[in-house]
């Protein structure tokens, strides 16, 4: 599909990621024949979703003036180098911090591909005659340098006749809702709605204008427990030592480790826990935790929790000291990206623990539809790593409390804020059953007209 420019006067939406799914956020903006993108992600998950990644974009990147990005999750941004790989020279808006976090996680994005591209050319477990990655670091790196500070609050021309502002979005570090001005309507692009009580981020600033509204719709059918996520997660640490075990925490380098690391802090603190080795094995989630500390002002941590939080784990930096994790015998918690067990350093820690009936594997939050994460809490007992199936005898546990996305009550609550109804409501980034469920809720409880967007499908603003 070649998507065509738009009418003079007319501002069209299509929604090329995050339709029905929840990965892949990839919106196109047109009016006057100018266009721009709302973030740039990969899709995750499913091989058929995965497989998108591969397929060139439905547009001529060369022809896309400017990106707008609202947070530094790779299903956001982590498609920005494939972007660039393939014609785009335009500027990347972001907010100072979201550039930050984006400088290591895209390089650690193209690092990782061609590590397993590497191992799965000399261990020959791909399919291919040669396994390549989706993209490299120098891709990544040059992609970086196409960045430019869109601080919160601030309104500038991303294009001609194009201007976009970042309000605070709660969520992570950095991130934002997005409002695009074009044509003489404001788009407000909600990003990953975050939550007004989150242990670590302040909460979503209130809708300042909005004629349209793009919002996520990830727990959409669903309310989030109001539970202790300290103590839930305590409980699953105690009797896992108490078995003489070890906790195998899979967690999103950007934020989610973040939060594991505080409660881990907190526990320890108030002797729910034991005083047993954390250990955090993921260099970006490391470097990560240390931009937490320089941007203090964007979050609810004071300078002893930031102290906390970074002192209670060893940083596991060095692939050698990676492996040592995997001949531990004594009860630990090792906290390891990546969060949906889809790549990275934790695949070997499952690969190794898994089987063994005295240890626990925790997610701590989503896991999107056809990943390992996901398969795992539906309660397969054998997971593929590698090209080898293995067994998992271990105690496998969702934390979904500590999800740093709104829930549905939460998401209403925020469109509650809007100082006018807007024209129409768009939901991306859900699944289908949850994306139908809020749009019904939005229907009843706030009378909007609301819609779900198929991926490809293009709208034009009236």
């Amino acid at each position: 599909m070649i998507l065509r420019f738009s009418e003079e006067g007319i501002m069209n939406l299509s929604f090329l990621g995050a339709a029905g799914t929840v990965t892949g956020s990839k919106t196109l903006v047109e009016c006057d024949g100018t266009r721009i993108l709302v973030d740039c992600g990969l899709f995750q998950g499913y091989k058929n979703l995965r497989a998108l990644n591969w397929i060139a974009f439905p547009f001529n990147p060369a022809q896309i003036a400017a990106v707008v990005l609202t947070h530094a999750h790779v299903d956001h941004c982590g498609a920005l180098p494939l972007l660039h790989r393939q014609g785009f020279r335009g500027p990347v808006y972001a907010t100072p911090s979201t550039i930050e976090l984006c400088k290591i996680l895209l390089i650690d994005s193209a690092e990782l591909q061609q590590e397993e591209a590497n191992y799965a050319n000399k261990h020959h477990t791909s399919r291919h005659e040669q396994a390549l990655p989706l993209y490299t670091v120098a891709d990544a790196r040059a992609t970086l340098r196409q960045f430019r500070a869109l601080p919160f609050g601030q309104t500038i021309e991303v294009a001609p006749g194009i201007s976009a502002k970042i309000r605070p979005g709660g969520h992570i570090l950095g991130a934002g809702s997005a409002e695009i001005s074009a044509g003489g309507k404001v788009v407000l692009f909600s990003g990953d709605v975050g939550r007004p009580h989150d242990e670590i981020m302040q909460p979503p600033a209130p809708i300042e204008r909005a004629d349209y509204i793009v919002v996520e719709s990830t727990y959409g059918d669903r309310l989030h427990e109001r539970v202790d996520a300290d103590d839930e997660f305590g409980r699953v640490i105690v009797r896992t030592i108490a078995r003489g075990g070890i906790v195998v925490v899979p967690a999103f380098a950007v934020g989610r480790a973040q939060e594991l690391l505080l409660s881990l802090y907190r526990l320890k603190q108030r002797g729910v826990i034991p005083d047993v080795p954390v250990y955090l094995n993921s260099p970006m989630a490391i470097d990560m935790t240390e931009i937490y500390h320089k941007h203090r002002v964007e979050h609810r941590l004071s300078v002893g929790d930031c102290a906390g939080m970074f002192g209670v784990a060893k940083m596991v930096r060095t692939v050698e000291q990676s492996r040592e994790l995997d001949r531990l015998r004594y009860p630990s918690v090792i906290v390891s990206a990546s969060g949906m067990a889809t790549g990275g350093r934790v695949l070997h820690h499952i690969k190794t623990l898994g089987p063994d009936r005295r240890n626990s594997i925790v997610f701590a939050g989503f896991q999107a539809a056809g990943t390992r994460g996901a398969r795992l809490l539906a309660g397969e007992r054998t997971t593929r790593i590698y090209g080898e199936e293995i067994p998992i005898n271990a105690e496998v546990v969702a934390l979904p409390a500590m999800s740093a996305h709104a829930d549905a009550q939460e998401i209403v609550e925020w469109l509650r804020t809007a100082p006018k109804p807007p024209t129409a409501v768009y939901l991306n980034h859900g699944e289908p059953g949850p994306a139908d469920a809020l749009r019904q809720r939005i229907e009843h409880e706030l009378g909007w007209a609301t819609m779900v967007p198929l991926l490809g499908q293009r709208v034009e603003l009236t």
